[in-house]
C-alpha cells in the first residue's frame, strides 16, 4: 500500500506540474529581468574603466617655430660651430615641468612635461636657432675637415625658474672657443622672461629666454671670428673674456644683453 502511495499516478502528475510551473515562472523572470541586469553590467563596466584611466600629460617644447634671418653674406661658405650638450641643475633635470611655489619651495607636476629633458631641450633649440642666425653648420659628434675653423659653444644653466603668472628665468654662463686655438670667449646671460597664467605660457617664456641667450651667443661667435687668431699659448688666468692670439692679448667683451645700456 505504502508503495503504491508514493507512486499513485494523479499525485505524480500533480507534483510534476508544479515542478514545470516553476520552471516556466522562473524563466519568464529572468527573460524580463534581463535587460536591467545588462544595463547595470554596461555600466558598472564603464565606471571601473573610468576609475582605472590615466589622467592626460600634456607636452611642451623649446624648440622655435619660426627661424630667424642668417646674418652672414649669401654665398659665403658656411660656418662650423659645436654645441654640445648642456648642463642644468639636478633638481630641474627631469621630464616633469618642476615650478617655483615659493622662495624655498617647487612644485613637481606629474601631467605637464617636456617633450624631452630640458637640457637636451635647451641644446636643441640652441643649436637650431645659432646655425640659422650664423648661416652655421652644427657639428657637434660628425666629422668635419682638418684646417676648418670651428667654433665650440659650451652652455652651463646655474638656474632655471619657472614661475607660474610670473616670469621664466634662465641664468646661464657660456663660453664660446675657436677649435684648436686657445681663443675663449666667457660670458653670462641671465635672462627673465615675464608670463601669463598656465603652463603654455611658461614653456613659452623659457622658449623666448632661450632665443635671447641665443642672440647674445651668436653676437659672441661673430666677436671671436673677426678677431685674429693663431695657435697661440693659453691665456692668463682669470682672463674670461679675453682671448690671446700670436699678436699678444686682444680683449673681445661679452655681448651686450638686449635691452640693457652698454657699459661705460
Amino acid at each position: 500500500m505504502m508503495f503504491a502511495r508514493l507512486f499513485h499516478p494523479a499525485r505524480a502528475t500533480s507534483r510534476a506540474a508544479v515542478r514545470a510551473g516553476f520552471r516556466a515562472a522562473a524563466h519568464a523572470t529572468g527573460r524580463a529581468s534581463l535587460p536591467s541586469v545588462t544595463a547595470v553590467a554596461v555600466a558598472a563596466g564603464v565606471l571601473a574603466l573610468a576609475g582605472c584611466a590615466s589622467p592626460v600629460s600634456r607636452f611642451y617644447t623649446l624648440n622655435a617655430t619660426g627661424t630667424p634671418a642668417s646674418t652672414r653674406p649669401a654665398g659665403s661658405p658656411s660656418m662650423l660651430i659645436e654645441v654640445p650638450p648642456v648642463d642644468v641643475p639636478p633638481q630641474v633635470a627631469k621630464y616633469q615641468l618642476v615650478v617655483q611655489t615659493g622662495p624655498t619651495q617647487v612644485q613637481v607636476l606629474e601631467q605637464e612635461r617636456w617633450a624631452s629633458l630640458p637640457g637636451d631641450e635647451i641644446r636643441r633649440a640652441l643649436s637650431s636657432d645659432l646655425t640659422a642666425r650664423l648661416g652655421a653648420i652644427d657639428v657637434y659628434g660628425t666629422p668635419y675637415p682638418d684646417g676648418s675653423p670651428v667654433y665650440r659653444v659650451s652652455v652651463n644653466v646655474q638656474r632655471f625658474e619657472s614661475w607660474p603668472g610670473s616670469h621664466a628665468l634662465i641664468d646661464a654662463v657660456w663660453s664660446v672657443r675657436a677649435v684648436r686655438t686657445q681663443a675663449v670667449l666667457t660670458c653670462r646671460s641671465v635672462v627673465s622672461e615675464p608670463v601669463t597664467a598656465g603652463y603654455d605660457a611658461l614653456a613659452e617664456g623659457h622658449r623666448r629666454a632661450v632665443q635671447e641667450i641665443s642672440t647674445e651667443i651668436a653676437a659672441g661667435v661673430q666677436a671671436l671670428a673677426a678677431a685674429p687668431q693663431t695657435r697661440a699659448a693659453m691665456p692668463a688666468k682669470g682672463a674670461s673674456s679675453t682671448m690671446t692670439t700670436g699678436a699678444g692679448v686682444i680683449k673681445v667683451p661679452c655681448p651686450t644683453p638686449q635691452g640693457a645700456a652698454p657699459a661705460a
